[in-house]
């Protein structure tokens, strides 16, 4: 999980509703001299999110969507929620403690000792997606969970800790992570999926390359990056904030134009003691 650095954790599809052509421009030098040619997305058709629509954020668990929201974004464990525009969590660029021994020894990331590199926030080490090889190997397998999230309805995926490169101690870098989820990109547009930037502002940038469709910004207004995601992808935004003043400051900048939403920190389901959902 990452949420902003302080915390983190069925979709229809008819011909009606694919009404979002895309047509995205393949990933350039990988950072090491090689070109990602077969992560080239093509035009694709992918239904993308409805603008400044209600929304809520349940990757902590899922529950049924209060009155309004039209946007929920899940674990990929979890069924979507019918009649909904479903976003499909997944963990992309890390390993969740109870996994790390499900993936290869060598596509754990490690540092210059030879120990696995983590990230202390959530336990999670990192994967090495440092070698064209090697991001081809780790992007197999997560894109099995991401035909898993089509397989099950889903409209598109949240593919989390893209900014890990900045927790990698180095061995990673800006590139490797673009040219990484290059690779994803093109295979949900395979599978008639949108994909969303997690975070991630300084690579906002690179989104025409990339292929990705919408943001999922983490306390967006906590940080003063609202305006910037939504020039970026053009207000195609779902903001998640964790304080009251961060929904406060959101919806005073951002409230007619973004899908805004509070979250608790560990975006606990209702009966919690610390669940927390408000919109205003």
């Amino acid at each position: 999980m990452s949420v902003k650095r302080v915390a983190r954790v069925g979709g229809f599809k008819t011909a009606a509703l694919l009404v979002a052509l895309m047509t995205v421009a393949g990933c350039g030098s990988g950072g090491d001299g090689t070109t990602a040619s077969k992560a080239k997305p093509t035009p694709t058709a992918v239904r993308l999110p409805p603008l400044h629509a209600g929304f809520d954020y349940q990757i902590g668990g899922a529950y049924p969507p209060p009155s309004g929201v039209r946007v929920v974004s899940r674990d990929r464990a979890s069924s979507p929620a019918p009649g909904l525009y479903n976003i499909c969590y997944v963990n992309a660029f890390q390993v969740q403690p109870d996994e790390r021994g499900k993936w290869p020894a060598d596509l754990l990331l490690r540092d210059t000792r030879g120990k696995l590199v983590v990230d202390r926030d959530w336990d999670e080490v990192l994967l090495d997606i440092g070698t064209p090889a090697k991001r081809e190997r780790v992007a197999a397998r997560i894109n099995e969970w991401i035909d898993g999230c089509a397989a099950k309805g889903y409209d598109a995926i949240e593919p989390d800790n893209y900014d890990s490169y900045t927790r990698s101690r180095h061995r990673l870098t800006a590139d490797d992570a673009t040219a990484f989820i290059t690779l994803l990109s093109a295979h949900a547009h395979s599978r008639h999926l949108a994909i969303a930037q997690k975070n991630t502002l300084e690579l906002a940038g690179q989104r025409s390359r990339t292929g990705l469709d919408f943001a999922v910004a983490e306390e967006c207004a906590e940080w003063d990056e609202c305006g910037e995601y939504a020039k970026a992808f053009h207000d195609r935004v779902l903001v998640i904030e964790y304080t009251d003043s961060g929904l406060r400051k959101a919806r005073s900048g951002f409230g007619d134009r973004l899908s805004i939403v509070r979250r608790d920190v560990d975006v606990s389901t209702p009966g919690s003691k610390d669940y927390v959902r408000k919109t205003r």
